[in-house]
């Protein structure tokens, strides 16, 4: 990647912001600057910019930091996050289409009002894009049950749809090209009653608060079920390979390392308990899945995304 001091970033109707603090803009509270933060105006603005861009300079596109550790050295990239004029949703038959901006719940809710169910998206933290990038799914169903086709901009600065086919949806990945920006995706749902599917979502909400750690400062799961699959929610469900199962084996439930800490109510949450640092976060996780690895011989890959430099020694 070329120095600071060689970049030319082109000119923008957005927002670019040079040195931005990460930290206020992901779940966990931690991490360093962006070396620069573009907000595009449209998806126009975008195209242009990453069209005019030096192709050495790497971007990372950011959702709302619901999956994500950004080290304490800070990210040497343009992070792109999309806001408003991204964050659309329209119901049209059987089918939704969102910005990669809207909320899952936002998004489910609107189709739930539509006669529509897309209610598994409903409990997921985060935003459409980052759903349809790392194939999010809860209850046994995944985006890419649902999944029609995507609107992305290349890194070369191409607008162009995107199919099923070319994400190659796997467990908790996609085959989404390198450096494109996701803007916004249609999706296609059973169709239910209104009223039934906001009923189910209720449920669905009960069930995860009495269950996880929503009001401490988590990312969601931090690892994935070695199994490579999604709770099912149903009462035959095995758990002998679920990643908490694991930990909770191996004696990590509410472990520490600094202000982090594997949660005591659902021990796949990694929580910041005030004061975390990245690398406590990070660092815990790997004292996990050595852990694990000591005491199953499982090794569990990491669902949270972690991105940037550490601080220096």
């Amino acid at each position: 990647m070329a120095a600071q001091s060689e970049i030319i970033l082109p000119a923008v109707r957005g927002r670019l912001t040079r040195q931005k603090p990460l930290a206020e803009l992901t779940w966990l509270r931690v991490g360093g600057p962006a070396e620069h933060l573009f907000q595009p105006a449209d998806i126009q603005d975008l195209a242009d910019f990453l069209r005019q861009l030096d192709p050495d300079v790497q971007v990372f596109p950011m959702g709302v930091g619901s999956n994500l550790i950004v080290r304490d050295g800070g990210l040497r990239a343009v992070v792109i996050r999309l806001g408003r004029g991204f964050n659309g949703i329209e119901a049209d038959g059987g089918t939704v289409t969102a910005g990669a901006a809207a909320l899952d719940a936002h998004v489910a809710k609107k189709a739930a009002d539509a006669g529509i169910d897309l209610t598994f998206l409903r409990t997921i933290p985060g935003s459409i894009g980052g759903a349809v990038r790392m194939n999010a799914g809860c209850y046994g169903s995944y985006t890419a049950d649902v999944f029609v086709s995507a609107t992305i901009v290349t890194r070369q600065g191409d607008i162009r749809e995107i199919t099923a086919q070319e994400l190659d949806f796997q467990y908790r990945q996609t085959a989404l090209p390198e450096g494109a920006v996701l803007v916004s995706a249609t999706l296609r749902g059973p169709k239910g009653d209104p009223a039934e599917l906001h009923a189910r979502m209720e449920a669905q909400l009960q069930k995860r608060d009495e269950t996880q750690p929503v009001r401490d400062r988590s990312a969601g799961s931090t690892f994935r079920n070695p199994a490579g699959f999604s709770s099912t929610g149903r009462a035959d469900d095995v758990h002998d390979l679920k990643a908490w199962k694991v930990i909770d084996n191996a004696g990590m439930r509410g472990a520490r390392r600094g202000g982090a800490q594997m949660s005591e109510k659902h021990s796949n949450f990694l929580i910041n308990t005030g004061g975390a640092t990245a690398a406590d976060l990070e660092g815990l996780g790997e004292d996990v899945r050595k852990k694990v690895y000591e005491d199953s011989g499982i090794t569990l890959e990491w669902e949270i995304m972690r991105i940037g430099d550490p601080l220096p020694e």
